[in-house]
């Protein structure tokens, strides 16, 4: 336990909490953006983690910042129309078994190139999906 003198000579440090999501900030002052948009330099496939066994699709994306990130983003949903100098926007989100993928993209967000995923029956706010008229946003 500390003392009332140790606290009067040498105060209590701030926590450090390092940020998740750097690629996200835009000013010396930390202030964060929910969404950025950035080109797709190259798309990539990659192995999940231990227990699991698949082939997932990223895409390195360089973001339209002053700091110019370099970041692997995940394509979420089933295909994708994704090539180099493809416009996408990123939101944060990690994938769990795949290390170091802390962005993913968000489908179908207007003037971007990618496309919704088709045939989505649920959860399709998140893939661009709209089932009411059958045709996408």
């Amino acid at each position: 336990m500390i003392t009332s003198n140790q606290l009067y000579r040498k105060g209590r440090k701030e926590v450090y909490r390092r940020d998740k999501t750097p690629a996200l900030t835009y000013s010396k002052f930390k202030k964060k953006k929910p969404q950025v948009t950035g080109y797709c330099s190259k798309v990539i496939t990659r192995t999940p983690r231990k227990p699991n066994s698949a082939i997932r699709k990223l895409a390195r994306v360089r973001i339209h910042s002053t700091q110019h990130f370099n970041i692997p983003v995940y394509i979420p949903g089933v295909g994708h129309n994704l090539r180099q100098f493809s416009i996408v926007l990123v939101r944060g989100g990690r994938v769990k078994d795949l290390p170091g993928v802390k962005y993913k993209c968000i489908r179908n967000a207007q003037n971007k190139d990618l496309s919704s995923v088709a045939s989505r029956k649920n959860g399709r706010s998140k893939y661009g999906t709209l089932l009411d008229r059958g045709e996408p946003l």
